[in-house]
């Protein structure tokens, strides 16, 4: 059905594909991109296991939405990883969550939207760079099978 084939030619721009060509659509896409990070934290007000101190090896899923630019990008996978890490993960990654994230009981709930908000700072800040792109979801995971979730239309001003 499909055989292995070693390309014959390699395209070539402008002249087997004009730049016009590169940009196929105009509609609202989504990427969508993964992390994950290792942090201890403990739970105020709350009786069970995590009112102690712990761990979890966290992962963070990202969904960013806008409009591809001239070539048929949204945003550069590598620039959504340039965000999470120097903006993000700086606070997270192998850090006891308690003294590095705002004043806050540390729970998934709180963590996804000081996320959220962190990564919709830079994506606004670069707005110019990246057309109408916004945070459309975080998902935080705390367990493999737990996780919370903050979706763009509950962050705007509910």
């Amino acid at each position: 059905m499909w055989d292995f084939k070693i390309v014959d030619r390699l395209e070539k721009l402008d002249e087997d594909i004009k730049r016009e060509q590169l940009k196929y659509h105009n509609k609202r896409v989504m990427v969508s991109k993964e992390f994950t990070f290792d942090a201890a934290h403990h739970l105020h007000c709350y009786e069970g296991k995590c009112k102690n101190l712990h761990g979890h090896t966290y992962k963070v899923i990202f969904g960013v939405s806008g409009y591809v630019d001239d070539t048929g990008i949204l945003i550069d996978f590598g620039d959504i990883k340039k965000i999470w890490k120097e903006l993000i993960e700086i606070y997270l990654d192998h850090r006891y969550l308690n003294e590095m994230l705002p004043p806050m009981n540390t729970t998934a709930e709180n963590m996804v939207v000081w996320i959220y908000e962190k990564m919709d700072e830079a994506l606004q800040q670069d707005e110019n760079r990246y057309d109408g792109a916004r945070v459309e979801f975080v998902r935080l995971f705390e367990t493999p099978t737990s996780y919370a979730e903050a979706r763009r239309e509950w962050m705007e001003d509910e």
